[in-house]
């Protein structure tokens, strides 16, 4: 059996899946509490600036993977308008019904397919953007995920990443220590789950750096592919084309 990270662990693939899966079963319901916590308010930020780079216009269609509980979707649908499409997507039954449960609240019923990214059930070049947040590190195959990404892309149609990453060196300690530390206490006062938030920071070291990730979206069949980082490099955005 082919063999993958879970955090620091070797697990099988399919185990990985199923492990995963159990993680954000578990946190669903403190999913939105969580993020607030853990960044300070700064994931807003990140996603606003997310949303920005997409460029989402009028009557596009935009495919959301691993979408979670909607943040970006809710923006992407506001920029679509009417005529335009947004489709949510994962693979956590529980993530993508508070996900659209919360689109619901907001007058916003939009499609959402429970699916694993490395197998989309749309056709080829269908959206005019593709965008997942912080959701590829937690993919068993990341470059099969990403060729999925970009299969589905028309021509000129653009892909944003939006992930953890490398931190600037000089604060690499402190961040370490609050991730080691301070996640994992939140995890278990806030959402009773300190393992969760364990693997979370895990996930994070595990999860290719900036550069390789670029790397890997080009081998997937993107160009000018770019990224910029946010918050000293704690998350980077990287943005490509299919062409």
């Amino acid at each position: 059996m082919t063999q993958t990270d879970f955090g620091y662990q070797s697990v099988g693939e399919a185990e990985k899946a199923a492990r995963v899966a159990g993680v954000f079963s578990s946190v669903a319901g403190k999913y939105d509490l969580m993020n607030d916590l853990m960044s300070g308010g700064l994931h807003r930020l990140w996603k606003a600036f997310a949303v920005a780079i997409a460029g989402v216009r009028k009557g596009e269609r935009v495919l959301d993977v691993a979408a979670g509980s909607g943040d970006l979707a809710i923006e992407f649908s506001k920029a679509a308008g009417q005529n335009g499409e947004v489709w949510l997507t994962d693979i956590n039954g529980a993530m993508l019904e508070r996900g659209r449960d919360r689109l619901l609240d907001r007058g916003r019923a939009l499609p959402a397919v429970q699916c694993d990214a490395e197998r989309l059930p749309f056709r080829e070049g269908y959206f005019d953007c593709v965008s997942v947040a912080f959701g590829l590190r937690n993919m068993t195959r990341k470059d099969s995920a990403l060729a999925e990404m970009q299969r589905v892309l028309k021509p000129g149609g653009r892909l944003v990443v939006l992930e953890f990453s490398r931190i600037w060196p000089p604060l690499a300690k402190l961040y370490d220590w609050y991730s080691f530390n301070v996640l994992p206490w939140l995890g278990k006062k806030v959402a009773d789950d300190e393992t969760a938030y364990r693997y979370l920071a895990e996930s994070i070291r595990m999860h290719p750096d900036q550069e390789r990730l670029k790397g890997m979206l080009e081998r997937a069949g993107l160009e000018d592919v770019e990224y910029f980082n946010l918050a000293a490099g704690v998350v980077a955005l990287h943005r490509g084309y299919k062409y």
